[in-house]
């Protein structure tokens, strides 16, 4: 089943638990960007394969996850260098999405959200930057948690941007989401108050597709019904495209500080859409850096300010449904503009951002998203699993 799936670029390659623990008999795969010892990790392109060594030790995650009882089972097709949200990768093929097969699986942790809506591990591991955990998870139909950024250890991580770099993990099991959250989350303050306030930002909400808006808005009423206060906000007057635009500057010019000189001295052959964006980052002064450093800061402390210890924030992780393979590229920007719009904000500010898959008669999955303040992932994930039991 794996190989017509194409998720993996090595399933062979295994690594047994070194103890028992709370996830003893639970399986694992790894998107191909975290360092195993004695392998070489493609980042989702034979170039980078060619010109890097094999690592010298294996991430710290990984190794968190084995002395718990975890077995890895293989590494799964990542985009490449991890700069897209489709998951569709033109030198190892695009791995299949298991609930909706003429659909894309996102990205750029495409391999991995594909080995767990088939079932053929109980949990994967990805990386999220500008949403690469939480899009796959939400066109895949699966559970999917992006931390509060520096909350996990990202050591042994190929970086995209270090400044919005996060550790992320997908499964079909929501109570498997804390149990990885709590191993590698190891301080966060607790807190006896609870959760009471819901926000719900319009302009986040206006981005959604018509035909997905309906059947998102019944599970908002029913969300509605277990929190205790509600309230209607903006996020952004001037338009979330603002934010989009403050992410992508900023996230373009560090990938481009981060792997500029290999691709000046490589010439690696990308494909499209890579190539394109890798060209606008190289472009992005020191300058126009800073501006929008500026403006991520005034939106950082506004999310700060209004999700407090006992409020949350509902968004659609994405516009609608996974769009369908190999679309025209202006299809596929129009769609990846709307997308890092709503991905955005998590992402500027850092905060944890829960996707929870939800039962419809669509013809594909689709999500709604949970935002907590930062430090909050315990917190949020309990919250989620009491949600759900409910």
């Amino acid at each position: 089943m794996s190989k017509q799936l194409n998720p993996y670029i090595q399933e062979e390659l295994t690594l047994e638990p070194l103890a028992t623990g709370i996830l003893s008999g639970k399986s694992f795969a790894v998107k191909d960007v975290f360092a195993i010892e004695g392998y070489t990790s493609t980042a989702g392109n034979p170039n980078w394969f060619a010109t890097h060594k094999p690592a010298e030790e294996t991430a710290e995650v990984i190794t968190i996850l084995r002395n718990n009882g975890a077995k890895m089972i293989g590494t799964t097709i990542t985009d490449e260098l991890m700069y897209s949200l489709n998951g569709e990768n033109i030198h190892y093929g695009t791995p299949v999405n298991p609930k909706a097969p003429t659909r894309i699986p996102g990205g750029s942790s495409s391999g991995s959200a594909s080995v767990v809506a088939a079932g053929l591990v109980d949990f994967a591991i990805g990386t999220d930057t500008g949403g690469s955990v939480r899009i796959p998870s939400s066109y895949c139909g699966i559970y999917g948690f992006r931390p509060t950024h520096g909350a996990v250890s990202v050591d042994g991580l190929i970086p995209l941007a270090k400044s919005f770099d996060t550790v992320g993990w997908m499964t079909e099991d929501k109570k498997l989401l804390i149990e990885i959250a709590r191993l590698l989350i190891s301080s966060q303050e607790k807190s006896e108050s609870s959760f009471r306030k819901l926000l719900f930002p319009e302009d986040a909400w206006a981005l959604v597709d018509k035909e997905t808006n309906g059947e998102l808005l019944k599970t908002i009423e029913k969300v509605k019904e277990v929190m205790p206060t509600h309230e209607l906000i903006m996020l952004e007057e001037n338009g979330l495209s603002t934010w989009k635009e403050i992410f992508r500057i900023i996230q373009g010019y560090e990938i481009w500080q981060e792997h500029g000189e290999w691709v000046s001295a490589t010439n690696p052959q990308f494909g499209p859409g890579i190539k394109e964006r890798f060209a606008m980052a190289s472009k992005i002064t020191e300058e126009e850096f800073k501006q929008m450093a500026k403006l991520q800061a005034v939106i950082k402390e506004r999310l700060f300010r209004i999700l407090t210890e006992d409020t949350l924030l509902i968004v659609p992780t994405v516009p609608g449904v996974a769009p369908l393979l190999n679309l025209p590229e202006d299809q596929v920007e129009e769609r990846r503009s709307k997308t890092l719009q709503l991905s955005a904000i998590a992402g500027l500010a850092g905060l944890p951002q829960v996707t929870i898959p939800i039962d419809t008669n669509l013809e594909a999955p689709i999500s709604v998203s949970i935002i907590a303040g930062p430090s909050q992932d315990i917190r949020l994930l309990e919250w989620v699993n009491k949600l759900e039991a409910n």
